[in-house]
């Protein structure tokens, strides 16, 4: 055999020469071609068996003869025959025979029994590792969305699994996705259960409607910035996909009433549904997606949408399995709108709300809203313009079961309001959050003797710019289970008004967070880390300048526990990190001292040493540290994610 595979010169069996430079390794029919998600398998040596003597005039004919001549129906029925890796593989040939194969239903592919069996073993195993046919993701974005890779992906996973989720956000300018991609995709993806559509203008609802026809196990819908997808696509997804849970919809113009109507009737499986800035639905959308018997929805979101009263008060009626409900923008609901939905009896499991710019939230129609919701434990009212200190108490007094409020830019409560809340749930409230609501103003309230709020866990008050120290001396006083404090932005804090504040936490205090207070001192910090060392895990005094080295030290005697510390654009020196790394218990997982003008190249060995521990490091504007001092924290400190 060496003999033969030996011949060259003039002693070959062509006497024009041979065909291949070396007859061992022969060429290969399929080129590379593009990097597309298709599988190519390896290649074997060619082998030849027995002499084969031909002429210049059999090898002249020869090559003129090409597959590509055949006509694309004899190449579709070729194709279908083989089996799925050479698919892949031809489909590396050409863009011509990636289409083609593209073109190719599941449906549609022949094999033999043997293969069948193999194929479906080979599934089975593949199943039972990734849980299941159709667990393949891809994701496509900006220029690398177009119909080719489309193509690639929906023969390359057929193959191997089969695509789960496709998620495609943006497209190419010059050769986008079209709808020739999406019907590549239905054909040779059956398996598919969650789709994404982000700011694709070029797809319309023929793509649509032939993943609705062919992926029925379709769970997942998410459509955003598809101006040319209308009703017709929901319709047949409604028709063709009885399991589909999640529905989300935003800024498509042409989807409206009809198409919800549609789902609300046939999608009985439907959970969550997102609908927002979608100009054409109005009621008659809502209401028809609601008033279905079979609809069980428990996550229902609404925002800038020209819905009125009566989309509210049927969510009211008849949303009986809804657990987390978010109303954002409607400035056709009035202050009737929320008194209906409230009275409808229909919304005792909801758990969870959300308001935001909503002018028909008053104190009438919020109060009505927390008697008909007694199971109501988390509310964020945002941008509430006309809810007021009366409202506010009411609400909490109906809603027996709150646990979690936050209020944010809701500029009529006061600081009667505020602890009227804490009067009012003192039973089961955990947290509340307060955040650039300009009406909370110091005043020195005179309180009568009460209990004090002994369920609450978690305080935040963010950017209220007139509060001061007389509401945390109050605070001290009715609130002594405190674990996490968050005081952002409040200039009129001072140490003698935090003081109190951290001296009543009883349970011990586990995160602080004191980012913007510039009057607090080294005093405070001190302070708390000698008298809530033993549970603290995190602290924050980014921007409190007059907090310096004397705080360092009193952390690394005292905070054992700490692994998250934040002084950044505070007056730190390469002192206080010396003590920071001498400390002999204490383990820094993250590290901030952005802005730290006075930390030089002299901290290195300290932040080596504390780099033992640190999985983040920020040192971005600390201006004394040199680039090379940076580049060797980065050699030493190779487990550590450093910012500079």
């Amino acid at each position: 055999m060496s003999k033969v595979l030996g011949f060259s010169g003039t002693d070959d069996f062509c006497p024009g020469g041979t065909i291949y430079t070396n007859p061992k390794e022969a060429s290969f029919f399929l080129s590379h071609g593009l990097p597309v998600d298709v599988y190519f398998p390896a290649r074997k040596r060619s082998r030849i068996s027995a002499p084969f003597v031909f002429s210049r005039e059999w090898l002249e004919q020869k090559q003129e003869t090409s597959i590509e001549t055949l006509p694309d129906e004899c190449l579709f029925e070729i194709f279908r025959k083989l089996p799925g890796e050479d698919r892949s593989a031809c489909a590396c040939v050409s863009k011509h025979w990636l289409m083609l194969l593209s073109n190719i239903c599941k449906t549609e592919i022949c094999s033999n029994k043997n293969a069948s069996l193999e194929n479906e073993s080979k599934q089975e195993k593949d199943d039972e590792e990734f849980g299941g046919e159709g667990y393949l993701s891809r994701s496509l974005e900006g220029k690398k969305a177009t119909d080719i890779r489309l193509a690639a992906i929906a023969v390359g996973t057929a193959s191997r699994g089969g695509l789960g989720k496709l998620s495609i956000r943006g497209s190419n300018s010059g050769r986008g996705v079209t709808t020739l991609g999406l019907k590549a995709v239905a054909r040779g993806c059956p398996s598919l259960k969650s789709l994404s559509l982000w700011n694709v203008s070029t797809v319309s609802d023929e793509g649509l409607i032939e993943i609705a026809n062919s992926c029925q196990q379709l769970e997942k819908l998410d459509l955003c910035k598809c101006p040319t997808i209308s009703d017709k696509s929901l319709i047949a997804v409604a028709k063709n996909c009885p399991n589909l849970t999640e529905l989300s919809i935003e800024l498509c113009p042409k989807i409206g009433n009809e198409g919800l109507q549609a789902i609300g009737k046939c999608c009985s499986n439907l959970r969550s549904i997102s609908i927002k800035d979608c100009t054409g639905v109005g009621d008659q959308g809502i209401a028809g997606l609601f008033s279905s018997t079979s609809l069980v929805l428990s996550k229902v979101k609404l925002q800038a949408l020209t819905v009125s009263d009566l989309s509210i008060a049927v969510i009211g009626h008849y949303g009986k399995a809804v657990t987390d409900l978010v109303l954002n923008c409607l400035p056709n609901v009035s202050e009737r709108g929320f008194w209906v939905m409230g009275n409808g009896n229909g919304l005792h499991k909801l758990k969870s709300l959300t308001i935001a710019s909503c002018r028909g939230v008053t104190d009438v129609g919020i109060e009505a809203v927390g008697k008909g919701c007694p199971n109501l434990k988390s509310v964020h009212l945002h941008k509430c313009a006309f809810l007021s200190d009366n409202g506010l108490i009411s609400f909490t007094k109906a809603a027996s079961s709150l646990e979690n409020l936050q209020l944010e830019e809701c500029h009529r409560i006061t600081q009667f309001g505020f602890f009227g809340v804490l009067f009012n749930c003192g039973a089961k409230l955990k947290a509340i959050s307060m955040v650039s609501c300009y009406g909370i103003k110091d005043q020195n309230l005179v309180l009568s003797p009460i209990s004090p709020c002994e369920s609450l866990r978690s305080l935040s008050i963010r950017h209220c710019p007139e509060f001061g120290n007389a509401t945390l001396s109050v605070l001290g006083k009715l609130c002594p289970q405190l674990q996490q404090i968050e005081l952002s932005g409040l200039k009129e804090v001072t140490d003698a008004g935090l003081l109190p504040l951290v001296e009543s936490c009883e349970a011990g205090l586990i995160k602080v967070n004191l980012h913007g207070c510039i009057n607090l001192t080294d005093k405070i910090v001190s302070y708390l880390a000698n008298l809530h060392g033993w549970t603290l895990e995190v602290l924050n005094v980014d921007g409190c300048k007059n907090v310096s080295d004397a705080s360092l030290m009193a952390i690394a005697e005292h905070c054992q526990l700490l692994c998250d510390l934040d002084v950044s654009n505070c007056a730190i020196t390469d002192a206080g990190i010396a003590a920071l790394a001498h400390a002999e218990q204490l383990n820094l997982q993250i590290l901030s001292l952005s802005g730290c003008t006075l930390v030089s190249d002299r901290s290195l060995p300290s932040l080596r040493k504390l780099g033992h521990t640190l999985l983040g490091l920020n040192i971005q504007h600390c201006n004394a540290i040199s680039s090379s001092t940076v580049d060797m924290l980065v050699e030493f400190l190779w487990r550590c994610d450093i910012l500079s």
